[in-house]
């Protein structure tokens, strides 16, 4: 396949065959760049993100709603920890060998 699409190539010689391939390779990357990336985002669900505390979608019963805050936050106090105790270190990535 590579082989017939170097023969269709215009111009002789290897130079010529060269950059025709760059110049065709720099206009399918901006032709993708500038027309069909823009025209696929709004498609994609990179924006499309729902966080909640216990999992839930916020509003459907079981997730924490914006009516009622707090509902599915575990108090700190309950945990054994103090109200800025981390329960990992922030110092390393590394987590501690078991």
């Amino acid at each position: 396949m590579y082989a017939w699409i170097w023969r269709k190539l215009p111009f002789d010689g290897v130079v010529g065959k060269l950059l025709t391939s760059l110049v065709l390779i720099t206009g399918i990357l901006a032709l993708f760049w500038f027309i069909v990336f823009p025209w696929a985002e709004p498609l994609l669900p990179f924006d499309d993100v729902q966080v909640t505390q216990d999992g839930g979608v916020p509003g459907a019963p079981g997730g924490a709603g914006v009516d009622d805050p707090g509902v599915g936050t575990p108090d700190p106090r309950e945990s054994g920890l103090g109200d800025h105790d981390l329960p990992y270190s922030t110092a390393t990535d590394n987590p501690l060998p078991r």
